[in-house]
């Protein structure tokens, strides 16, 4: 496959910059506990300073992948698969979507949703971010919205954004990893106080796995 080639499938999502993929327990959310194959995709300039996969964000470090040896690895171990990033929506992701429910797999999404919408998904996982803000179509369709709470301002942004979203999705407040003991009681408390929250640790990390 020529260079010129390859773009033209990256573009069309048949390629996709795959980072990494694997099967665990999904750690965070609605879903936690639940197994999952996870298929983390390259690229993203959302830029959070305290993200803990930043070698995601430069999708030229991860070789484009035909979306057929991703799902051909997918169908051996689950019948849902969770795709995150990175930042999923900067690629097209119907190709994917169409190929993962032609297999009759459940199919989840983490983003930001900064990016146009693509892909037909089971579940809507909204994780905004301060510097790239989700667009409009991404807060209609989200079907769980989850804030990281890094410090207290957090709590003020994750009211804005919870204003936005449908009355059915599912409000989580997280905290980031590496401020956790600090932000923790912050969180419990606003959650006692404004019960519409709940709270969604990283479960994997206590339990390491990936």
């Amino acid at each position: 496959m020529t260079v010129k080639d390859e773009l033209s499938s990256v573009e069309e999502g048949t390629l996709l910059p795959l980072m990494e993929a694997f099967y665990t327990l999904q750690g965070e959310g609605y879903h936690k506990g639940s197994a999952a194959y996870f298929i983390r995709i390259g690229g993203c300039d959302v830029g959070c300073h305290w993200c803990d996969v930043k070698e995601s964000w430069d999708a030229k470090r991860h070789p484009p992948t035909s979306i057929n040896e991703i799902v051909k690895a997918a169908k051996k171990f689950s019948n849902t698969v969770v795709v995150t990033g990175g930042e999923p929506l900067m690629w097209n992701m119907n190709p994917l979507c169409t190929s993962l429910q032609a297999s009759n797999i459940q199919i989840h999404i983490e983003t930001s949703g900064a990016y146009e919408l693509s892909g037909d998904w089971d579940w809507f996982c909204l994780s905004p971010k301060k510097n790239k803000l989700p667009i409009k179509q991404a807060y209609h369709r989200a079907d769980e919205l989850k804030v990281i709470v890094y410090n207290k301002d957090d709590l003020k942004f994750a009211e804005q954004q919870a204003e936005q979203v449908t009355s059915d999705c599912k409000l989580y407040l997280q905290p980031e990893w590496s401020r956790r003991e600090k932000v923790m009681p912050l969180i419990v408390d606003y959650v006692l106080e404004n019960p519409k929250w709940k709270v969604s640790l990283q479960t994997h990390k206590y339990l390491n796995i990936p």
